[in-house]
């Protein structure tokens, strides 16, 4: 079955240590090797096409693995280069150690990036400037299990952007996701067979996924 539902056209970059907290946790080890040095660039990394999950869609969890969800931002790019929309997402990986150079497989399996219905106008919710104060909540079935408050990002909405834009260049249906907060633990929240998650947020269409275990070959 074909779910109705919006998924990008574009590329989706998604965004490492935006949010303070995230960095603080992993201050200490950034001087390990092979990097022996905090980023001074923004951390980017990709989610390919296979790992679109419109709304409402169910998420196969792979035998064996630990889920983590992430509530996130993104920004659509529009024809002139520049944002037009903004969306909901959940980034999705299997629990992991290898942070820096994480595998594919960790983060780009099928349906790892949970999208809304459809992305919001950022002229219908005040621009990037409306962004700023912006909550987004995290529910499992229902319970909130996490806020991440953009006011807590590393950089900025528009100084991630300018940074991104100084070695790449975003073309009209690429999305920019900001990142993810990590819960105190160091974790993200995690999810079993029969969860439902939901990602929300004022002005903005929820994200929301169920997850269904994998059934052995």
């Amino acid at each position: 079955m074909t779910l109705p539902g919006w998924t990008p056209s574009g590329t989706v970059y998604g965004t490492l240590l935006n949010f303070r907290g995230e960095w603080a946790q992993w201050q200490p080890r950034m001087n390990d090797k092979p990097y022996a040095a905090s980023p001074k660039a923004p951390v980017l990394y990709v989610k390919t096409a296979n790992t679109f999950a419109p709304h409402g869609a169910a998420v196969v969890l792979p035998e064996g693995g630990t889920l983590e969800v992430a509530a996130s931002l993104g920004l659509l790019i529009g024809a002139d280069g520049a944002p037009s929309h903004a969306l909901l997402a959940n980034d999705m990986s299997l629990a992991h150690d290898s942070y820096y150079r994480p595998p594919m497989k960790f983060r780009n399996r099928d349906g790892f990036l949970g999208l809304p219905l459809e992305p919001t106008p950022l002229s219908a919710i005040g621009g990037l400037h409306g962004l700023t104060g912006l909550e987004i909540e995290l529910r499992i079935h229902g319970v909130h299990k996490q806020t991440t408050a953009l006011r807590d990002l590393v950089r900025d909405i528009p100084t991630l952007l300018r940074d991104v834009s100084e070695f790449m260049t975003l073309r009209e249906g690429d999305v920019l996701l900001v990142g993810s907060e990590a819960l105190p633990d160091g974790t993200r929240p995690r999810v079993v067979a029969g969860d439902a998650v939901e990602i929300s947020a004022p002005g903005l269409k929820p994200a929301l996924q169920r997850f269904e275990q994998e059934v052995p070959a």
